[in-house]
């Protein structure tokens, strides 16, 4: 096989996946499983992958199932306690709650997990994500209930916290063993990942 035709056959493994999960979002949005739904479907996914053409983006191929689980349990919970949180301030007339926009630099960030950092620091109540600054690793993010430096803290450690759970769940073995580098170090305390709101 010539080197073209075996890049050709890696990049339709690495996209295998995003296709099969574009299969399936469409199978959901129609709410049918039927053989011509799977097969409308390949088709706009195939159009849509050669069409609108994105970098491959690599998987880690390595997931680790406890701490995978223990990330679920952990979210679930940050939802329910976010939730709690932003009712409270919406209903304490006796002040405004305090907002900021806050930069967290991400240590073990390369796309797909900034991605993740990102969706899953805007999906728990309290914080947006505004911005992803790529070349730098950097999320800003619009987060209310703060109302002093300590608090913009507390925010900026929790998405570290999410940050360092994604990467044991889901990270490259590289970034695993970065993480594992520095908690032994002593520049992480595990302890202290806790959740942001």
């Amino acid at each position: 096989m010539s080197p073209e035709t075996k890049s050709v056959w890696r990049d339709i493994g690495m996209q295998l996946p995003f296709l099969a999960w574009l299969i399936v979002l469409w199978m959901l949005l129609w709410a049918q499983f039927t053989v011509l739904s799977f097969l409308t479907g390949l088709v706009v996914a195939i159009f849509v992958t050669r069409v609108f053409r994105l970098p491959t983006v690599e998987l880690s191929g390595r997931i680790n199932l406890w701490y995978g689980a223990l990330f679920v349990v952990q979210f679930l919970f940050a939802i329910l306690r976010g939730a709690l949180s932003v009712t409270v301030q919406v209903f304490d007339f006796r002040r405004q709650p305090g907002t900021a926009i806050i930069a967290v630099p991400l240590r073990y960030a390369d796309d797909l997990v900034m991605t993740h950092v990102a969706v899953v620091s805007s999906l728990i109540p309290g914080s947006l994500v505004v911005e992803a600054d790529r070349d730098r690793g950097i999320l800003y993010l619009h987060v209310i209930g703060v109302r002093s430096r300590e608090d913009v803290e507390k925010q900026r450690q929790g998405v570290l916290g999410w940050e360092k759970r994604i990467v044991r769940a889901l990270g490259n073995p590289t970034q695993y063993r970065a993480l594992k580098a520095d908690e032994r170090a002593g520049r992480i305390d595990p302890a202290t990942i806790g959740g942001a709101r």
